[in-house]
């Protein structure tokens, strides 16, 4: 399929295609275009970054009726509140022409304001999972219209313990509903979902969750510790020409705000840092400055790495080497999307060479070692993180009874006595019969 001609689209939608600068469908939107349209249930399988919001947003849109209903038609499920502002914003990119009501809600908010939006009307709902269960267990929205179910990045939402309140919220939509998942990857659970819910699905898969995009280039590099990981990366940001906008993703959020503050004393307002302890407020803040260019580095954890939709970024940098294979192929998945080219870099410790090792054997494919720069500085001290147990002082092990000094005193006279149960037990017991039942006022009188 060569063109969005080909979909027989509305004007108004190829208008509002043609402003946005495309050209041609993606494989997995040119693929999965014609089953969305025809209503049946469809699961899709396709990396980060190949335009998956676009291949169920143009076939809902295309058969998309005007109303003035209140309850939503289309209920669109997405991992993270990020997410869901950036799946508003597309749908609202792609509706500039036409009549439709899109609202988006997630937690971390006022929840009586988005009661008060749900009153209003909408068409289609984008939610995270935990705030619209929330809104519809509450009274606040009603799910009886909705016909179209879409669950965006499904594996990272059970991978972050939402499955119960998925599925609560299957019981709580109509029986007779279209169901459209999309995933980068496929896992059993993903599966047993699956097999619950939707009715004999198409499934559609365009690339193996392993499979390099070919218009990433990656490259690694073979790092001491992670004081020398972060001369490695000021040397390579230091270069503004080449590394235009850099996403850069550490394991945890507590290396995310050390990272930060290591770079914001060379950087100042060109680097941002975004993770789950971050308030709403600042995430949605991070996010607009980084996707206006107000800065030009951004630090981020594995979630956001699902969770973040960025155009023209040049370089995706690993800072560490992600455990688990998959994240690392989410993270590269943010650079070269759809078909720009894009950049990798690998940062790998002796002790995290195994990991890389994985990643590798998931791909099928050797990332290509370069030697470590001689012009960067090798700092040797290590983090707490890093430093062998042995080496981390116990205050409690090992220690000595003390003494007791001039300050400790034996037990005074009245404190040796001890505990003989008070004169019922020394006497011992005398139980005198009640005059009537029940009477143990009498019966404690006679004791």
């Amino acid at each position: 399929m060569s063109s969005f001609e080909d979909l027989n689209l509305s004007k108004q939608l190829l208008a509002a295609i043609v402003e946005l600068g495309f050209e041609s469908p993606t494989p997995i939107q040119a693929e999965a275009y014609s089953v969305v349209h025809s209503g049946k249930d469809i699961v899709g399988i396709a990396q980060t970054g190949t335009g998956k919001t676009f291949a169920y947003v143009l076939p809902l849109l295309r058969d998309l009726k005007f109303s003035k209903d209140i309850p939503p038609k289309v209920l669109i499920l997405v991992p993270t509140r990020e997410l869901v502002v950036q799946v508003v914003q597309q749908i609202q990119s792609l509706t500039k022409y036409l009549n439709v009501r899109v609202l988006g809600v997630f937690g971390g908010v006022n929840i009586n304001t988005q009661r008060q939006n749900l009153a209003e009307g909408t068409d289609i709902l984008v939610a995270t999972p935990g705030r619209l269960y929330d809104l519809a267990v509450n009274g606040a929205l009603l799910l009886r219209n909705v016909k179209k179910l879409v669950i965006d990045e499904v594996d990272i939402m059970l991978d972050e313990g939402f499955r119960f309140q998925l599925t609560n919220i299957f019981d709580l939509l109509p029986k007779s509903r279209q169901n459209i998942m999309f995933s980068a990857t496929m896992t059993e659970e993903i599966d047993a979902l699956i097999d619950d819910y939707f009715i004999a699905p198409v499934r559609i898969s365009i690339a193996i969750s392993g499979t390099p995009l070919d218009n990433i280039s990656q490259t690694a590099y073979p790092v001491q510790n992670f004081n020398t990981k972060i001369n490695l990366l000021k040397f390579f940001l230091a270069d503004k020409d080449e590394y235009k906008k850099v996403l850069v993703f550490v394991s945890s959020k507590s290396f995310a705000d050390r990272l930060f503050t290591a770079l914001e004393e060379v950087l100042g307002p060109e680097c941002d840092v975004i993770h789950s302890n971050k308030t709403q407020n600042f995430r949605l803040k991070t996010v607009q400055h980084f996707e206006k260019g107000k800065s030009r580095i951004l630090i981020a954890t594995d979630l956001m790495a699902r969770g973040l939709d960025f155009e023209k970024i040049t370089h995706v940098i690993n800072f560490d080497t992600p455990t688990f294979p998959e994240n690392y192929m989410h993270r590269i998945g943010r650079t070269g999307r759809a078909t720009h080219p894009g950049k990798s870099i690998l940062f790998f410790t002796a002790k995290e060479e195994a990991a890389k090792e994985d990643i590798e054997a998931l791909m099928d494919y050797k990332i290509p070692v370069v030697e470590f720069p001689e012009e960067v500085e090798i700092n040797l001290e290590l983090i707490p993180e890093e430093r062998p147990k042995n080496m981390m002082p116990n205050p409690h092990r090992n220690q000595k009874l003390e003494v007791k000094g001039a300050s400790f005193h034996e037990k005074s006279w009245k404190n040796t006595k001890t505990n003989q149960g008070g004169s019922y037990l020394r006497k011992g017991k005398v139980y005198t019969k009640p005059k009537t039942k029940g009477d143990k006022i009498a019966n404690r009188k006679r004791r």
